[in-house]
């Protein structure tokens, strides 16, 4: 993606963030953040059907169990174990969908999976926005989402993180593990702790990864860190570490200032259209974010001696 392009999505989320927390961002900064013009609507190959139960030969964990581990039964709510976050307002993006908490866009599977399914009929586009009501609760641990995101234009699928509210965004942090855009088949993964303007323009770390098949099959994604037990709620440091497939993708320090990731909460979402689409609007259909596991575990899928070398051998992400 031309750099122009990378630039100007980040503009709009930072406009987008700001205005969804009520952040009254410096004047230099906001001149910089007009909105892009909406292009003419795309047209998505195919709505994507909720995927079997495809193997995805996850990493082994042996006897480690998880300290939260969600039931995605079809017995009981989504709501049991996830808020529904609700709007219509563009969440300082543009975009097009309501948010809403309807039984036909969050749900479980008879086989045991969570469907977030965004629909475009007739000119109305309705979504869900679900935050975890557990926080990562540990100084250190392991989040494992095994996921398969929609891909079409006008479709942005993400699952993320940031610090139980009230938080103060960018400051404060945040931390993106499964997020892609317009069918690009690429996962792009974020530490955000900063504006994007010239004083903070190295307060990111972005890393993008191919994954052409990501809407065929589940994707395993793992984010794995570790945190100074004695350190204060904003002293910031330690260490993390994004897997994609078992995979080391990306490092990155834990930057003073950021809220301890001890109180962060999970974010799950599927967006339609907005500046970080490029205007583009999907086709009418239903778009699928299917998660078939979701878990925090005390360790990580491998140990926390492959974490140690996975750490001194992995990329930086790019500011």
């Amino acid at each position: 993606m031309p750099f122009k392009d990378i630039l100007e999505q980040a503009k709009a989320r930072a406009d987008g963030f700001a205005k969804q927390h009520n952040i009254n961002l410096p004047p230099q900064i906001a001149a910089q953040l007009a909105p892009s013009q909406q292009r003419p609507a795309g047209n998505p190959s195919y709505a994507p059907p909720i995927p079997g139960n495809k193997p995805h030969n996850p990493t082994p964990q042996g006897q480690l169990q998880p300290y939260w581990r969600p039931a995605f039964s079809p017995n009981s709510q989504v709501s049991e174990h996830f808020k529904h976050q609700l709007g219509d307002h563009g969440w300082g993006n543009n975009e097009l969908q309501n948010y809403v908490a309807s039984p036909e866009n969050s749900f479980y599977t008879p086989d045991g999976k969570l469907v977030l399914r965004a629909i475009a009929r007739g000119g109305q586009f309705t979504s869900a926005r679900l935050t975890s009501h557990s926080t990562l609760s540990r100084q250190r641990g392991s989040l494992v989402a095994v996921a398969t995101p929609p891909c079409a234009e006008g479709i942005w699928p993400a699952l993320w993180l940031l610090p139980n509210e009230p938080f103060q965004w960018p400051n404060e942090g945040e931390f993106d593990i499964l997020e892609t855009w317009n069918a690009d088949g690429v996962n792009h993964s974020c530490l955000h702790w900063g504006h994007f303007n010239g004083e903070d323009w190295n307060k990111h770390r972005v890393m993008e990864t191919n994954v052409a098949d990501m809407a065929r099959r589940p994707i395993r994604y793992e984010f794995v860190w570790e945190q100074d037990e004695h350190k204060g709620r904003n002293d910031g440091g330690g260490r993390a570490v994004w897997y994609i497939d078992g995979r080391a993708i990306m490092k990155a320090e834990i930057p003073a200032g950021t809220r301890r990731i001890s109180d962060w909460q999970i974010i799950i979402n599927v967006a339609m259209g907005g500046n970080v689409c490029q205007g583009k609007r999907p086709a009418d259909g239903h778009y699928d974010m299917v998660v078939h596991e979701l878990k925090l575990s005390d360790e990580p899928s491998d140990g926390w001696g492959r974490f140690q070398a996975d750490f001194a051998s992995a990329p930086e992400g790019h500011p």
